[in-house]
């Protein structure tokens, strides 16, 4: 049986052709935390953050060792709001994007 591609070269792939997918995964990266999946969020950012400016490039940008980093967004992770908020500002930058939040009421 012949080897199927990586699922992570094919999230890379995506995001460099495709940049309404990576605004896609952070969207959703961002509604995961606020809906209380903090768990997948993280994973989603994790593969975004390798699809796109990288753990050290990252590093760089938060002023957070990229080990540091690796270990926030890992399946254990246990990131503070503020590096998460400074994680979601570094992506959102790279990607040229702004929030917008909106409140909907429940039926």
């Amino acid at each position: 049986m012949p080897l199927t591609r990586d699922y992570k070269e094919t999230v890379v792939a995506r995001v460099v052709r495709d940049p309404d997918f990576a605004k896609a995964l952070l969207d959703e990266a961002a509604t995961l935390f606020l809906t209380g999946e903090p768990d997948a969020a993280r994973l989603i950012l994790r593969d975004l953050v390798n699809a796109t400016v990288g753990f050290e490039g990252l590093a760089e940008i938060t002023h957070k060792p990229s080990k540091s980093l690796h270990r926030m967004l890992s399946p254990r992770g246990n990131p503070s709001m503020d590096n998460l908020a400074a994680i979601f500002s570094a992506i959102r930058h790279w990607l040229k994007v702004s929030f917008d939040v909106r409140v909907v009421e429940a039926a």
